[in-house]
């Protein structure tokens, strides 16, 4: 990466791989930020139709710049990502999804929350709405800042790679996310991040998630079982132990929970007891494990009618 910023720009870095409907909606966003200079990077993870030639008909304003880097061949988000890092020039760096976009006001809040904190702070993230065939599912404001390490290791949702920015000596120091994580490498990245810098937050929810009928890693359970929760406690156990064997076990715990809890909802149940077990053990007395384990004993009888109250509630609460 240039180490030769240009004073106030920020690169927005975002990784695509074969859905250009999502991507033109996703670079007008953007575009449409009240802030500028913005420099915004796509990442082509080698689509089967080259993304370029979509990003012609897009018209950005005097103050952007867009440019579209191609991988030879197919590398994963992780390595998408890092492909855009190192190509940035900007002070700050920003990510989006190909799926996600932004409310105007994004950029220019997280740069002013970084121009009024002070030099510790090396991450600004955002809250988020979640959206699903056009309704609000849900909304997250979160307001989690400072150290943020032990909450991170014993559980707490923080954010995704949409709603975060960075200062762009924050990669220098602790490197881009793992390549080796081929889900949950938000959270295994900002932990490490975490260990390095404090966090500042903008509680608004200025990034919106669309939930859709594309693929998505996230939804793959047999991959978070199989490579990504083993791979994480491996790699954070013994930072958890740093702190304590309260945290260590918190971690597992946490971990095992948010498996748990994806095995429920894509229909493993055997899977699900199996993981929400574990997390009771490790800490007994997250109400919220014992709840999805009554919801896993019922398998399939129970599973999809719990679905459907989650997404109620949540509703609800918008």
């Amino acid at each position: 990466m240039n180490g030769n910023h240009t004073n106030g720009l920020v690169s927005v870095v975002l990784p695509t791989y074969g859905r250009p409907e999502f991507l033109v909606d996703a670079v007008e966003s953007i575009d449409r930020q009240s802030y500028g200079p913005i420099e915004i990077i796509v990442v082509d993870d080698h689509s089967p139709d080259p993304i370029e030639p979509r990003l012609h008909d897009i018209s950005v304003g005097e103050d952007r710049m867009l440019r579209c880097i191609r991988h030879e061949e197919s590398r994963g988000a992780s390595a998408a990502r890092n492909t855009g890092i190192k190509a940035s020039e900007g002070e700050f760096i920003a990510f989006l999804d190909d799926d996600d976009y932004w409310l105007p006001s994004k950029v220019e809040k997280q740069v002013e929350t970084f121009e009024h904190a002070g030099p510790d702070v090396g991450v600004v993230y955002t809250g988020q709405r979640f959206v699903a065939d056009g309704e609000v599912t849900s909304v997250f404001r979160p307001t989690l800042e400072g150290d943020v390490t032990k909450s991170i290791l014993c559980g707490t949702t923080m954010s995704t790679f949409s709603a975060i920015m960075i200062r762009s000596e924050a990669y220098e120091t602790v490197g881009g996310p793992d390549e080796r994580f081929p889900c949950w490498q938000d959270r295994e990245w900002l932990l490490r991040l975490s260990t390095e810098y404090d966090f500042a937050v903008v509680s608004e929810p200025v990034v919106v998630r669309q939930s859709t009928d594309h693929d998505q890693i996230s939804d793959d359970f047999e991959v978070k079982r199989d490579t990504a929760y083993p791979l994480f406690l491996e790699t954070f156990r013994p930072l958890a132990a740093t702190y304590g064997k309260k945290y260590e076990r918190r971690l597992v715990a946490a971990q095992s929970l948010e498996l748990g809890k994806s095995a429920v909802r894509h229909g493993y149940a055997r899977d699900a007891r199996k993981y929400l077990l574990r997390s009771i053990r490790y800490h007994p007395t997250e109400v919220s494990a014992y709840l999805y384990f009554l919801v896993a004993l019922g398998g399939k009888l129970t599973i999809k009618p719990a679905r459907v109250a989650y997404r109620s509630i949540n509703q609800l609460r918008e």
